[in-house]
């Protein structure tokens, strides 16, 4: 068996991460066998280099090796690209014709962005991998392959299962072996040796001399998240080589060629609101009755409180300047009853049951036997409208008052209610609002 470090001279890859050197391992190991391996990790760390490792040092390494980027055939073809298709099979099926898994049988087809296939074609390979057999797209005739399936994903392939993306037991079925390479923030002892390696090919290539990195320059170059891995670490280094006169190249100069430097910091991410469901706070009929009752008997006791404070302590600026901020507490900015005034309160307006002078504070004993004694006095227009309004005509007029207040949006409305917008929903068709 071959060491790490004579594989990585062999396929030229350079570093000399623990990570990267553990893939390698594992890759040498599986390699004579038959075992489906899933090769994992970011776009552009280079996961492409393992299947290759695998099929050279295999016993298939005569046989057909074959990658197929999942992502990069369309939907309705994928089938006929992997399984082949009869003809007249579909439209522009002019001929048969052999799918990869046919042509590639005795040898090795890699499955770059696995993650990405069709649910209908997913069936269709678990099939492959757990017994050899497929079918032509078109055909009812059985066929055998004999192929080794190493396949690579950058999708999370937890997630993508949950979110019934990705089969479950195709995914057990592909990772028997998985091989992890890590990204390149993670191998910063390894960045500017690829980056060295980069400017001396493009050198060669576009004959000119090699770039070379100031100190601060290698510093910057190891600091940065590199979110498009090697594959951004090559594109940088070859647009210095072709663009830049200089040979050596600052720290300052190099920024210039990092995109989005100041964002790719750790970003905090608030935790998700729960939404509301339809049975959720308020969502029934019985506790929006509550919460109308409730705010309707805080604003009676409020407007009892004040009506006896202007009977006690008169009608001065002061008593009304404190009077109407609590008016404009019970009925709010905005509303009808702004043109309320406090000096329409006046006790010469008023028939109100007489209260002692020396009596200096009023408990709530005492306001409700002034309930009980109502229907001998009144309050101004205004108050008696409010106490005679039903519970209906309060939740109708709430509703109307969130909704003006909102432009109409009942998403907000609902929140400010305290309901859900399915709830609000149903009031807006019961009221023909």
């Amino acid at each position: 068996m071959e060491s790490v470090q004579a594989i990585k001279q062999r396929f030229g890859i350079i570093g000399d991460d623990p990570k990267l050197n553990r893939g390698i391992e594992k890759a040498t190991q599986v390699a004579p066998t038959d075992i489906s391996v899933l090769v994992t990790g970011e776009s552009g760390v280079g996961k492409e280099s393992i299947p290759k490792i695998i099929h050279s040092l295999s016993h298939r390494k005569h046989g057909k090796y074959i990658a197929v980027n999942c992502g990069a055939i369309p939907e309705g073809t994928i089938d006929s690209e992997l399984f082949g298709h009869e003809k007249g099979a579909f439209t522009g099926a002019s001929q048969t014709r052999s799918g990869y898994f046919e042509v590639a049988d005795e040898g090795t087809i890699f499955l770059d962005e696995v993650g990405e296939l069709p649910l209908a074609t997913q069936v269709r390979l678990l099939r492959v991998l757990e017994n050899g057999e497929f079918m032509k797209v078109g055909s009812s005739k059985v066929q055998k392959t004999n192929v080794r399936i190493v396949a690579a994903t950058n999708v999370n392939m937890f997630e993508a299962i949950k979110k019934e993306k990705f089969r479950e037991d195709l995914y057990y079925r592909l990772s028997t072996v998985e091989i992890q390479l890590p990204p390149l923030r993670e191998r910063k002892a390894d960045i500017h040796l690829l980056f060295r390696k980069f400017a001396s090919d493009f050198a060669l290539k576009y004959k000119m001399p090699t770039i070379r990195l100031e100190d601060d320059a290698v510093e910057i170059l190891k600091k940065y998240r590199w979110s498009g891995n090697i594959r951004q670490l090559r594109n940088i280094a070859e647009q210095i080589s072709v663009l830049e006169r200089e040979r050596t190249i600052s720290g300052k100069r190099l920024l210039e060629y990092l995109p989005d430097m100041g964002t790719n910091l750790p970003a905090i991410i608030s935790d998700k609101q729960k939404e509301r469901s339809s049975d959720g706070d308020f969502s029934n009929e019985r506790e929006i009755l509550y919460k109308v009752l409730f705010d309707m008997r805080n604003d009676l006791n409020d407007l009892k409180k004040l009506t006896l404070k202007l009977m006690q302590e008169g009608n001065s600026k002061e008593v009304r300047d404190e009077n109407e901020s609590l008016i404009q507490k019970i009925y709010g900015n905005g509303s009808e009853e702004e043109d309320f005034n406090v000096e329409d309160l006046d006790s010469e307006n008023l028939e109100v049951l007489q209260i002692p002078e020396n009596n200096a504070s009023i408990d709530d004993s005492e306001i409700d036997s002034i309930e009980k004694e109502r229907d001998k006095y009144h309050f101004a227009e205004e108050i008696e409208e409010e106490e005679t309004l039903t519970l209906q005509d309060k939740e109708l007029e709430l509703i109307k008052k969130s909704l003006e207040r909102h432009k109409g949006k009942r998403k907000a409305a609902a929140q400010e209610l305290g309901i859900s917008e399915r709830t609000l929903y149903r009031k807006i068709k019961q009221y023909n609002l």
